[in-house]
């Protein structure tokens, strides 16, 4: 599959967030995004995930306009935001029969994508008693109920600690491997050498860089 994202604009009032946004993706490729604060990083993920409307520009899966077609955008997207949308009074199980059926969720549970991501170990926990890395995981879980084959995440480890992390990210590197395509806002160093390439929102604009190993020195591009 390739993706291809053209000519994304959007305006705030008389700010210019997104101009002229361009860059695609294949199977098995993750994209780095990468920006100062408030440089429309946020805005792009979510417009590309159906959160928020374009002022112009497509979004396209083998030619197919994503954009005018929401049912086809929401089963091909997973979106994992950089909050929580979860119900805070619901268990994690609960949270996940919102989106799961029964036989799907426990064989998920069992052997799936809930499992490599450590969920069955907190199921009965309600959301307001879990960590910032069980609440990540079980919306990285919620995101993943269709099978998307195109991920997007905004900052998904920020604020974590080492052990989530790497767990987060051993499930990114298996969903590379079976060929899906993965869309991702960070400045976290070890997912930035995940990625296959990398671009820099600057000006509301969106350019490739090369990432050689610094993240420091890639923040000075910003």
């Amino acid at each position: 599959m390739e993706i291809k994202i053209e000519n994304i604009s959007k305006k705030y009032g008389k700010k210019t967030v997104l101009s002229g946004v361009s860059f695609s993706a294949e199977s098995g490729e993750c994209i780095g995004i990468v920006g100062g604060n408030g440089c429309g990083k946020s805005t792009l993920l979510s417009i590309l995930a159906g959160v928020r409307r374009a002022d112009g520009g497509s979004f396209s899966a083998d030619g197919e306009d994503l954009f005018s077609d929401r049912k086809r955008l929401s089963s091909l997207i997973g979106y994992v935001p950089q909050g929580t949308p979860l119900l805070e009074e619901l268990s994690a199980l609960d949270n996940l029969r919102l989106w799961y059926g029964r036989e799907e969720l426990k064989r998920e549970l069992k052997d799936g994508t809930l499992k490599m991501l450590g969920i069955d170990e907190f199921l009965r926990t309600p959301v307001r008693k879990m960590s910032g890395g069980m609440k990540k995981r079980l919306s990285i879980g919620c995101s993943m109920a269709k099978d998307p084959t195109v991920l997007i995440l905004d900052e998904p480890t920020a604020a974590l600690d080492l052990i989530c992390k790497e767990q987060i990210r051993e499930y990114l590197s298996a969903h590379k491997e079976k060929g899906g395509i993965i869309l991702l806002s960070t400045h976290d160093e070890s997912e930035l050498r995940m990625c296959d390439r990398i671009f820099v929102i600057k000006d509301g604009t969106v350019n490739e860089t090369v990432y050689q190993g610094d993240a420091k020195a890639l923040a000075e591009i910003f």
